[in-house]
């Protein structure tokens, strides 16, 4: 598959995460809102699904089309509903990339960074309302990230990894006010998208060129 090539619905899947951005000021609301903040991923997991070469393809369409799901329940249910579809991506994220993984202990290696990431986490947050489930959290984002790096699926994947890892701190120190509302605001939707679609791209093109390790 031809990297510097975009296909069409991938392009698509970026005029959509991207125009989003705009809901910043628009602070649009209702059914229309809810699709149009769902659709940029959800379209990256209709694209890697797609491009699918192999089982593991397929299992990076569903890490996307859950992190889609996300998106559409942080809106209609709450932030304990979306968390869930997150975390299960970030789960099932972390046995894709492990399958993949470039150091040989790699899977004894992220496990602990992290538990050190969750308990940064209740550490900084104690106090604070469902700090255990906002660490459990934690250790699933940070499982992801941590495998992300360690894996064989390149330079974009792991910057992704990172990116949404970011984006999610953004959130957390917003919620804990220990961040400017602006800067939350202004940061969290492209670090969380562009995060999502250099998983999507630098995913899909690495597991078609792949073979696990394990």
């Amino acid at each position: 598959m031809d990297r510097t090539r975009i296909d069409p619905l991938f392009a698509l899947a970026l005029i959509a995460g991207a125009t989003y951005y705009a809901n910043v000021w628009l602070a649009a609301g209702g059914t229309a809102a809810v699709v149009w903040k769902g659709a940029g991923v959800a379209l990256l997991a209709f694209w890697a699904r797609g491009k699918a070469a192999n089982g593991d393809g397929r299992v990076l369409g569903a890490v996307l089309a859950l992190g889609a799901l996300g998106d559409v329940l942080l809106e209609l249910q709450g932030m304990a509903a979306g968390g869930l579809a997150f975390l299960a991506g970030h789960f099932l994220a972390s046995y894709l990339y492990l399958r993949h993984k470039r150091v040989p202990a790699a899977q004894w290696i992220a496990p602990p960074v992290a538990m050190g990431m969750a308990l940064l986490a209740w550490w900084v947050f104690k106090g604070g309302y469902q700090v255990e489930l906002l660490a459990f959290y934690v250790f699933g984002l940070s499982l992801m990230a941590a495998s992300a790096m360690l894996s064989r699926l390149g330079t974009l994947v792991a910057a992704g990894a990172l990116l949404f890892f970011v984006s999610d701190w953004l959130i957390f120190l917003n919620e804990g006010r220990m961040l400017p509302p602006l800067v939350a605001s202004l940061l969290v939707w492209p670090t969380y998208f562009i995060g999502q679609a250099l998983i999507a791209w630098g995913g899909v093109h690495a597991l078609n060129q792949e073979t696990p390790t394990a």
